[in-house]
Order: structure tokens, then sequence, then C-alpha cells
């Protein structure tokens, strides 16, 4: 099901929920006796703070969703840049050595983008073969011995930039899986039922305006909280995280 479509229907959800309750309630209740002057004051007073509140949490629930995913997405860029650079610095390599080199690394990229990134998503975790294939590619470069001054400048940075693949690496594997704990999701949930269910404290009628405004709010919770939702995973619910590693292995023929 797409994210979009899931987006509607909770949106349209939500505030057919409020609309309904509000619309019932409204027909239970005398409208001869009913004065919504009566609200007291402290009910707006905490209304008002309370909503400030969960704004503010909410607010640094997409912060931090959202630095999560770039931070990982970055951390694909350096993976997939620093295997770039080691075929491409490999060519000062005799054509045996290099070959073997860019064969290793095209498999590694091959293998992350086919088999390793869905255990990634779905599993939280990197792939033993994975390790096995990088570790490969390293010993490629180490264990070569340069036999000139033009072979020997392009070893250190070949041997700096498989490393900081394999850094990247191992923080990619880190930041698989939801960045927020459940306990916050409970919060979130709980502080969005609590703030909607505030605005029956203040006696809405039941004008068209009143239920417009009641039904924009709510639909704002609803995408607020689908935000951090889509946000939460950046491996699961990002398409082009992956892009970076695709362009590699298309540029390399593979």
């Amino acid at each position: 099901m797409s994210e979009w479509l899931v987006l509607g229907i909770a949106m349209a959800a939500a505030c057919g929920v409020v609309l309904l309750v509000t619309v019932l309630n409204q027909r239970r209740i005398d409208e001869e006796e009913d004065d919504p002057s009566e609200t007291p004051d402290v009910i707006e007073y905490m209304t008002m703070m309370i909503g400030v509140v969960y704004a503010i949490v909410l607010g640094l629930a997409i912060a931090g969703v959202w630095e999560s995913r770039s931070a990982a997405e970055d951390t694909v860029r350096t993976e997939a840049q620093a295997l770039h650079e080691v075929s491409a610095r490999a060519r000062a390599y005799p054509e045996p050595v290099r070959d073997r080199i860019r064969t290793d690394v095209e498999g590694y990229v091959s293998h992350v983008v086919h088999k390793e990134w869905p255990v990634m998503t779905e599993e939280g975790e990197l792939t033993p073969t994975g390790t096995a294939l990088l570790e490969k590619v390293r010993a490629d470069v180490t264990d070569y011995h340069p036999r000139s001054d033009y072979e020997n400048q392009s070893y250190q940075p070949l041997v700096d930039q498989v490393a900081v693949a394999d850094g990247a690496r191992a923080a990619r594997g880190q930041s698989a899986g939801a960045t927020l704990p459940p306990v916050v999701w409970f919060g979130l949930l709980a502080g969005a039922v609590v703030t909607v269910g505030l605005v029956f404290t203040l006696q809405i009628r039941r004008s068209g305006r009143e239920l417009l405004m009641a039904g924009v709010f709510t639909a704002l919770i609803a995408f607020l909280l689908f935000l951090v939702w889509d946000f939460d995973d950046p491996w699961l619910r990002s398409v082009d995280a992956i892009q970076p590693f695709k362009d590699l292995l298309s540029s390399s023929g593979g």
C-alpha cells in the first residue's frame, strides 16, 4: 500500500471520528440548557498549555528522526563514494591486480544492492557475506606490494578509502531499524489523543467554521505523526537511500 494512501486514510479517519463524535455529542445536549460560556477558564488554560507542550515534543521527534535519516543517507553516500575511489585509484596498479580489485568491489556492491539491503531493512542487521566481500576487497588492496613510486603513491590512499568504506558500513548497520523507541511512540500517540480530546472540553458547536477547524486540526496532528513514522526508519521507507550504490553499480557496468 502506498505511503500517501496510508496518510490519506489516516487523516480522513481521524477527521471523521472527531466530526462524528462532535455531531453526536451536540445532538445529545439540550441546546436551551447548553451555554458555551460556562467553560471554565482553567480548561482553556490547560488546553493551551497541553497543546504547547505536545507541539514541542512533536517538533523534537520530527527533528530527531529527520536528523537520523539525513545522517544515515550521508553514510551510504560516503560508503559508495569510498568504493568508487577504490575502483578509480586502482588504475595505477597492473592490469591483473586492477581488474581483481574492481571485480571484487563490483561484487560487494551488487551483494549490498540485491541481497544485503533487503535483509537490513527487514531484520535490521548486516549480512556475514557482505562483511566477507568487503574483507576480500581490503585483502586485494593491502596484500599487493607496490613495485614503483607511482604505485606506492596510490597504495596508502587506497588503504584509507577501504577503511572509510568499512567505517561507513559499520555505521550503516548501526542505523538500521527504527529510531524512536516504543515508549516515545506511546507518548506521541497518547499526547495526540489528549490534545484532540481537549477540543470537546471547549464545547464547540456544530457550525461549519468550528467543524472545519476541528477537522483541520485533527488532520494536522495525523499528518505530523505520519511524518514522524515515515522518517523513523531510514532504510525501510526511504526510496532513494540505496541510490548511491545503484549508481556505482550501473557506472561499473553491473
